[in-house]
């Protein structure tokens, strides 16, 4: 019955991700430094997008377009460079898994936002909802902050918990925000779990009483929605108003939007690229939210973390040019035990976090990267989590979402006990 729900769901889907006709992804597996130089050469050339960037011993995956394919696996073939079929058709997978997710989504109660699925993927609708009952729900310790709306007049929303209404300022804060890049589903639930369990389901008192958070699940809805409902490898904001190009190639990349060595590695001027770093630093209102925020509570804020995917890595400064911060053995100490953490919760088919500077892990460097700014600016302990996920689909499986959610969550009590510790001295 599951089968034929979804093959129904499936032929109402033909007319969408037309623009994906005759793609193919690849899992691609650079093994020496050289390799990674020359498979960065080729996704200038070839216009690769790339879905997930490999590591030494650890595949990534790169979106194809049909006239690039020839060419492209001829080069790689040419330096020895491994490759293997990820999907030889991305419309028909795109479709599937719509499918699929669909079928979950209609297996979901609605709570009237009480409550939000963690068996499909939340809309942006759903995670509004539920953000709102919250604040409603749980006054004395939850409040609901509307700080802006986005280019396109969505309300960006995040939620400040705190039994003392962040008035007790001997206490640590904690910020995570997730959704920056709008494809990256599952990069949302994790957050929306962490409000879940420091209000509704409190087993860690101690996490509610020790700090003050603040959780911020879609920092860029309008690209959320869009990802959604358009263009599913959807990755920027969509702002129309940088370029004069901006209206036919809209969006900036926000995680190449901070004030950190801006626009000058890893990023690009064209607009109609994903790596779009924008006319300026914090162009995006999207981007200036996640700094006022940082700034607001910079004095005892102890750590930061930003929600991606994919590749199972906890991520740390700096990601511009590889060298290491002064604070690099406290970066590296705590990303292991955040990792740690999660490998115990974790399940045998997810791959184990690996923890470094992000430069040294990726062999690839960016500026513009939020937990560089973040920590440049003096948040002591700032990473970005890349998620599992892309193994078997583009999507990670909705029977994952809530697996994730909750080792993410053991990872990310950890940090907060290990860096309040290390701001207490």
């Amino acid at each position: 019955m599951k089968l034929l729900a979804i093959l129904l769901v499936a032929a109402f889907a033909h007319a969408k991700h037309e623009e994906y006709i005759g793609w193919k992804s690849y899992f691609v597996g650079p093994s020496t430094k050289s390799h990674f130089e020359t498979l960065q050469v080729l996704e200038q050339k070839y216009e690769l997008d790339v879905l997930g960037r490999p590591a030494m011993e650890r595949e990534g995956v790169v979106l194809v377009k049909p006239e690039h394919q020839d060419d492209f696996i001829r080069e790689l073939d040419a330096v020895g460079i491994s490759h293997r079929i990820h999907f030889d058709d991305v419309k028909r997978q795109l479709d599937y898994e719509d499918a699929v997710i669909e079928a979950h989504r209609n297996n979901v109660t609605a709570r009237n936002g009480r409550s939000l699925p963690y068996n499909s993927y939340q809309t942006i609708e759903a995670i509004e909802n539920y953000i709102d009952y919250i604040g409603r729900t749980y006054p004395n310790v939850a409040t609901v902050v509307e700080p802006a709306k986005s280019f396109e007049g969505r309300t960006i929303k995040y939620v400040k918990i705190s039994t003392t209404n962040f008035q007790d300022t001997s206490k640590p804060v904690i910020f995570i925000d997730g959704g920056i890049h709008a494809r990256e589903w599952i990069s949302i639930p994790p957050v929306t779990w962490a409000i879940h369990k420091l209000v509704e389901d409190v087993t860690e008192p101690d996490l509610l009483e020790r700090f003050d958070w603040i959780l911020l699940p879609v920092v860029n809805p309008d690209g959320y929605r869009f990802s959604h409902t358009n263009n599913r490898f959807w990755r920027k904001t969509r702002s129309t108003d940088q370029h004069s190009l901006s209206t036919m190639c809209p969006g900036v990349d926000g995680n190449r939007n901070y004030d950190f060595f801006w626009n000058t590695v890893g990023t690009s001027n064209s607009p109609c690229t994903d790596i779009y770093a924008g006319s300026r630093p914090f162009s995006e209102i999207e981007t200036r939210v996640v700094r006022d925020v940082l700034h607001e509570y910079l004095d005892r804020m102890a750590l930061y973390l930003t929600m991606h995917s994919f590749g199972s890595m906890i991520l740390y400064p700096w990601g511009h040019d590889g060298s290491l911060s002064n604070n690099a053995f406290g970066l590296h100490t705590v990303g292991v035990a955040m990792a740690d953490e999660i490998f115990k919760h974790s399940l045998p088919q997810f791959p184990r976090y690996v923890v470094g500077n992000a430069v040294l892990v990726l062999n690839y460097a960016a500026s513009g990267a939020a937990e560089d700014y973040a920590h440049q600016i003096g948040v002591p302990l700032a990473y970005t989590y890349e998620l599992p996920g892309l193994n078997q689909g583009f999507t990670l499986s909705p029977i994952y979402i809530e697996q994730v959610s909750k080792e993410t969550w053991e990872g990310i009590a950890v940090g907060a006990r290990r860096a309040g510790d290390l701001f207490r001295k």
